[in-house]
């Protein structure tokens, strides 16, 4: 099993601190959501975790080393993250696009072993893409490109991956396969997959874990844990919407 630990994590940019002292665990093999309004800071936590963005303060250790002690070839073996994907380049094929999950492993020529060929061909397969390896990214739905990508990322082999936002745009059956498919990785593949996400009510009946910020604080527990705690029962600050713990939604009086 391995293990990414926040201790004393303060997140934000520049010279504005966003969220303090955070302190959580994210273990492989457990699916987890990360749940939270608008410009709460969820995107920011995933970037900091990623090094994409410093911490402000505070230590991040995977497997008990500090990410910024591991060099970038080493860190993107722990960790890969599946942001929007605006600039992708739209002539490059399915395959083309899953093969770049590959370059943290290849030489400088960028070749490909017998093994690195399998892995790709059996992660097509793992998010029933294979249909799709010889289409072009232009001429995908946002359901199918979102799967490339966290094929993409599959490939990268790493045991933690990280999604912001990945079912937007989506419509309700998509996002059902999506997250299906993320539930699939962790329990097969022994991912440890946290994604940002506003489908409260997908996240809460799949998700093993939720991660919830509100009111700067962070609530991190299982799914059933959080639910008996009663963490939802005024999730909105409005008595027109209640959450109904037997049946894991939300509901509109």
């Amino acid at each position: 099993m391995n293990q990414l630990v926040a201790q004393n994590l303060t997140i934000g940019y520049k010279n504005k601190d966003i969220l303090r002292n955070l302190n959580f665990e994210l273990r492989t093999g457990v699916l987890t959501s990360l749940l939270g309004s608008n410009g709460i800071g969820k995107s920011t936590l995933l970037k900091t975790i990623s090094r994409l963005i410093d911490p402000k303060d505070g230590t991040i250790l995977i497997d008990g080393k500090n990410i910024y002690s591991l060099s970038n070839a080493e860190f993107s073996q722990q960790v890969s993250m599946v942001l929007t994907h605006k600039d992708v380049n739209k002539e490059l094929t399915v395959y083309e696009l899953v093969k770049l999950g590959r370059q943290p492993y290849t030489n400088w020529m960028d070749q490909l072993t017998e093994e690195d060929n399998i892995l790709i061909n059996q992660t097509l397969i793992d998010c029933e893409i294979t249909d799709l390896k010889d289409r072009k990214i232009s001429q995908l739905s946002d359901g199918q490109l979102q799967r490339c990508f966290i094929a993409r990322a599959v490939v990268q082999d790493t045991p933690f991956i990280f999604l912001d936002e990945p079912s937007t745009h989506l419509d309700l059956y998509h996002k059902v396969h999506l997250f299906k498919l993320l539930k699939k990785l962790c329990v097969q593949k022994q991912k440890c997959i946290l994604f940002s996400t506003h489908d409260l009510d997908l996240a809460l009946q799949l998700s093993d874990e939720i991660m919830l910020l509100k009111d700067e604080q962070l609530f991190h527990d299982t799914t059933e844990a959080l639910i008996n705690q009663g963490i939802f029962d005024r999730f909105f600050d409005t008595d027109d919407i209640v959450f109904d713990k037997e049946r894991k939604l939300f509901k509109i009086l």
